[in-house]
This record gives structure tokens, sequence and C-alpha cells, in this order.
């Protein structure tokens, strides 16, 4: 038998993105609002300008809201005017996962959390400077840390602070 230490998969920045186990998965889940479902494990899309963190202009972190792995970084966001929370870049490269998404008859970049798979939203190449990118991600998909406080680095850490 291995331990997490022997099989955790640890970005660069130090958090775990070693997929959450099929127990903890299902207990991340069930932590969910049926909303919350709907975008985060069936690839929806909240309405736009509803969104609780839209309009959010405090320091801090936008971590995935089923595992808490940090995603984005407030001082990337932006105001984009489509009526979601936009980012010029994620919190860490490794920490999100783009996939080519070719549904409604449209090609575009989905964004999933790179620990549990989680849909966030979809990027664009038509940000502001310096990376020219709009990583567009629903309010309901993320769950703000403020600074000061410290996102959870473990899926064990995270299923603990849930339940």
């Amino acid at each position: 038998m291995t331990t997490p230490s022997e099989t955790a998969r640890m970005s660069s920045t130090g958090f775990d993105l070693t997929p959450p186990p099929p127990d903890v998965r299902e207990r991340l889940e069930s932590a969910l609002t049926a909303e919350e479902r709907d975008v985060l494990l069936r690839h929806g899309t909240e309405a736009p300008f509803c969104g609780g963190l839209l309009n959010n202009k405090e320091p801090g972190v936008y971590c995935c809201k089923m595992c808490d792995l940090p995603l984005f970084k407030a001082e990337e966001k932006f105001e984009s005017g489509t009526g979601w929370p936009s980012f010029t870049a994620p919190f860490d490269k490794e920490h999100v996962r783009l996939v080519k998404d070719t549904s409604y008859g449209m090609v575009r970049v989905e964004i999933l959390c790179a620990r549990c798979g989680s849909h966030q939203g979809h990027v664009f190449p038509d940000g502001p400077p310096p990376t020219g990118m709009r990583f567009c991600i629903n309010s309901i998909s993320l769950r703000f840390v403020p600074e000061g406080e410290e996102p959870t680095r473990s899926l064990d850490g995270a299923a603990d602070a849930a339940f």
C-alpha cells in the first residue's frame, strides 16, 4: 500500500494536485448545492452579472469551490464587462487544465480545476496586457480566500475543513 506522500503530485507553488480518491470526491460533491453541481460537474454556466464574486475587489485568492485549490490571484482580476469574474492569468499554470470545448457549435477552450476536474469557465484571447488572455470564470465555481488567510494546500485539508 502506498502512502499519500508517495502518490502526491505537487505544483511548483507547493499545492497537492493529486485527484481526490472516490470516497473524498463523493464527500466533496455531496457538499455542493444543486446550482454548484450544475456548473462544476455538468459544465453549466451561471447567468451573467449575477455572480457573488463579480464585483469583489478585495485582495486574496480565488479557489476551486469543490476542492479548494487556488486558481486565481485577486491582483489578476479585471473588469471585462462580460458579467463574469475575469482574470489575466491563473494562480499557477499547473492549477488549471485547458481543454478544447466544441459544445454549442462553437470552438472554445474550457478551464478545469487541475486537481478535481471541475468546470470553472472558459479562456479567450481577448484580455488586456500583459497576457492578452481572459480567463472568464463562474463565480459559483469559486471560493474567495481573503488576504491573510492561507489557502488549503492539500485535498485532505480541504476535505477536513469542509466536514
